[in-house]
């Protein structure tokens, strides 16, 4: 770079200040630093499209780690950490071994009952509507408002179903999915402290407490979480199956998983959405007092959860504001499908534990606060 004098008629430099004039192997460097940032950009792009699944299974794979961890941890004092984390998964797939051997048979058949009674379901509920509120809708008139044709939906249908080889080709890649998450599972768990100290160990010493102290905030109040909703989705599920099977509900089963993980994993508006299917075959049922008797469960259910059982559970666990939940959602979806859904909440979870740990609070300015509101002049008539 060379220093030029000021010309003739251009804005006098302030004091100290100079006039630089790029020098052309400048704007090769500047060039290849470019062509860099871009290359990095194609490879990234590159990794979350054509590996995104990949990228998804080892994230699961980390999350059900440390949300495995609590217990792990506790085990690992009386064994070794290896063996622990296999007796935790060993339990895990006995125990769904037992639910499938108990009740796989009647889910599937729920599931295909309801699927079945799907399109009689749709048209019960535009003919209530039509009842209750004097109006003409019908599916073709609410297709035709979403742009959606009876070509598209057939074409929809025929990817999802896919023919025998599609679903055999799904189910071998559903089984090594299975099999990579599983062993992925176990890694992050049974070598957690030396992953941890490997991470460590790639910064200089003096990073290397705060590197310790992100990864342990992080596992933490993550696994926490993640821990929490599965234990809530859990208990929601269970009892309300059992209620809608004393109620006589049809497809109890199925409502009832149904409603335990949407209204746990679907933030804000999940409450709603997983009762919302069971009031309606209620309803539409051959004894429509089912469907009132869901909704008074629901109520019931969620203001115990919300005064007792989600304060116990999820105290330890980073509260994520339910906008801020939707809001991940949404741009997770947006941005990966189904997938980025789904870790939405607990990776907002990472962030918000993160900056909890980190973040710098100031003192606020007195003339800020808010001034108190002045009293009412006495009536002096």
């Amino acid at each position: 770079m060379v220093d030029e004098p000021a010309a003739p008629g251009a804005d006098a430099p302030s004091e100290g200040g100079r006039f630089v004039r790029l020098d052309p192997r400048n704007v090769w460097r500047v060039g290849w630093v470019v062509i860099a940032l871009v290359s990095c950009f194609l490879l990234l792009r590159f990794l979350i499209q054509d590996g995104g699944t990949v990228l998804f299974t080892l994230l699961m794979a980390w999350f059900a780690s440390i949300a495995m961890e609590p217990i792990v941890g506790r085990l690992a004092r009386r064994m070794r950490r290896g063996i622990a984390t296999g007796l935790v998964m060993l339990a895990g797939a006995l125990a769904i071994a037992v639910f499938m051997l108990a009740f796989g048979q009647l889910f599937v058949e729920q599931v295909g009952e309801l699927l079945t009674g799907l399109p009689d379901l749709i048209d019960g509920a535009i003919s209530w509507i039509n009842t209750q509120f004097n109006t003409q809708l019908s599916v073709q008139s609410i297709l035709q408002q979403l742009n959606l044709e009876p070509a598209q939906i057939a074409q929809y249908g025929a990817q999802i179903v896919g023919g025998v080889l599609g679903i055999l080709m799904s189910v071998l890649g559903g089984f090594f999915s299975l099999f990579t998450f599983a062993l992925f599972t176990f890694y992050f768990s049974a070598d957690g402290p030396r992953l941890r100290r490997y991470v460590a160990s790639l910064f200089p010493q003096r990073a290397q407490k705060m590197a310790v102290d992100v990864w342990d905030v992080t596992a933490q109040k993550t696994g926490g979480y993640v821990g929490a909703r599965l234990i809530l989705a859990f208990i929601n599920g269970s009892t309300s199956a059992l209620v809608f099977y004393l109620i006589g509900m049809p497809s109890w089963l199925a409502l009832g998983i149904w409603t335990g993980i949407v209204a746990q994993f679907v933030p804000t508006i999940g409450t709603y959405i997983a009762i919302a299917l069971p009031v309606l075959v209620g309803l539409l049922s051959d004894n429509p007092w089912i469907g009132v008797m869901a909704l008074v469960w629901a109520v019931i259910y969620q203001q115990v959860e919300n005064l007792t059982i989600e304060p116990r559970i999820s105290a330890r666990a980073v509260d994520v504001h339910p906008a801020v939940a939707f809001a991940s959602v949404m741009l997770g979806a947006a941005l990966f499908g189904v997938a980025g859904a789904l870790l939405a909440i607990p990776v907002s979870a990472m962030i918000i534990a993160l900056g909890e740990t980190y973040r710098k609070r100031y003192d606020l300015r007195d003339d800020l606060f808010d001034a108190p509101t002045p009293e009412p002049a006495p009536d002096g008539g």
